[in-house]
């Protein structure tokens, strides 16, 4: 049995017709950037999203991005986050000349610890990157609460959540600004790169407008500097036409993690294999990743196990960003984020896309036990 962390062949197969009539569309009109499609998705996507207005940015990396830039943080500025995400969230702090100040995970959830934030804020803070992972929320309040008292901006990167709530808030409505991924790999995924931001501030939505299109309103003015940050409109398409689907994917993959807990209980392996929590402020996880913990030094061991029965697994992430070689002159030291040290030594994903069955699930808990028995 060959099992692929992500399947997007099983995705797109049944939905095939209206991707090719999307595109077709976009074909006959010739209109290939921005326009009427992204519109129609920045229109949907904010209503997802429970916000009052979207702007489609050229990827999730850029939405973080042009983000930072629509509040003028540069150069001496310094902005907190965690060292435990995909590198885009920490790159486009450095990327805008600020620097990037690091807080530790909580052990449970993955995200960000809320009472840790508080300690790292000086006059120079001026911003807060809270990273909803793998489909979770972070705990909005407590970091919402901390923000205002001291009049810091709040980005959510949402890149790996959307549709997950926080008390039945949906992510990226409840800071200043909720950034989301649209690569492939996403559980709302495009044909390539793309992204957007949402708001409930028009204020900040025009400016996020005007800095995606080379900080222009009126071609050929240009009232600041801004850049190529611009979605597509084969891309908004094709979203368009999968955002119709993603309640039920999202349902398939709650439906496999769910499976996942059963079995790996049933197996009796819950001290050598930690699943994820979902804690109660969470009331909908979306599980981009469904990452285990292999605990007593043997993820090795299973990860050999399942390449040899066929099944796709990856490690997010091997190395915080704080032990990144590019980041070596902020002076962090092995020891500095535990549980994201921790965690990276021990965290294993899985594949949980809903076009899984049981008989699979079933394959690929039975391969991870007698890779733990021997």
């Amino acid at each position: 049995m060959q099992i692929p962390l992500l399947d997007l062949a099983a995705q797109y197969r049944p939905i095939r017709e209206e991707i090719r009539s999307a595109i077709d569309e976009v074909c006959e009109t010739q209109s290939f950037i921005l326009g009427e499609a992204v519109e129609k998705l920045e229109q949907d996507i904010a209503a997802y999203c429970d916000c009052d207005a979207a702007c489609g940015v050229s990827s999730g990396s850029d939405a973080l991005l042009v983000s930072l830039m629509a509040e003028g943080i540069g150069h001496g500025d310094e902005v907190i986050t965690t060292p435990y995400t995909f590198f885009a969230t920490v790159g486009a702090i450095s990327r805008v000349g600020a620097k990037p100040v690091f807080v530790d995970i909580d052990k449970e959830t993955y995200n960000i610890r809320a009472d840790l934030i508080e300690s790292k804020i000086n006059e120079r803070t001026k911003a807060l990157i809270i990273v909803h992972l793998f489909g979770h929320a972070a705990d909005m309040d407590p970091i919402m609460d901390v923000a205002r008292r001291h009049n810091l901006v709040v980005i959510e990167d949402a890149a790996q959540s959307i549709g997950s709530e926080y008390k039945a808030r949906r992510l990226g409505s409840i800071g200043d600004y909720g950034c989301f991924s649209f690569f492939p790999s996403k559980n709302l995924g495009c044909f390539g790169d793309g992204g957007i931001v949402v708001t409930n501030d028009s204020s900040r939505h025009k400016r996020l407008v005007n800095l995606r299109n080379h900080g222009s309103s009126t071609k050929y003015y240009h009232e600041n500097i801004g850049g190529n940050f611009r979605l597509d409109a084969l891309q908004a398409k094709i979203l368009s036409v999968k955002l119709k689907y993603l309640d039920s994917w999202t349902s398939g993959r709650q439906r496999v993690a769910g499976e996942y807990v059963r079995l790996l209980t049933e197996q009796g392996l819950e001290k050598d294999v930690i699943t994820p929590t979902c804690a109660a402020y969470c009331n909908r996880h979306v599980y981009n990743q469904f990452c285990l913990r292999i605990t007593a030094g043997r993820r090795d061991d299973v990860i050999s196990g399942l390449n040899a029965a066929g099944i796709g697994s990856n490690i997010y992430y091997p190395l915080p960003l704080h032990l990144q070689e590019c980041y070596a002159d902020l002076e962090y030291k092995k020891g500095d984020f535990p549980e994201s040290e921790k965690l990276a030594a021990e965290a294993l994903a899985i594949p949980v896309y809903p076009e899984l069955d049981g008989e699979q699930c079933e394959y690929i808990v039975d391969t991870i036990s007698k890779c733990l028995a021997c």
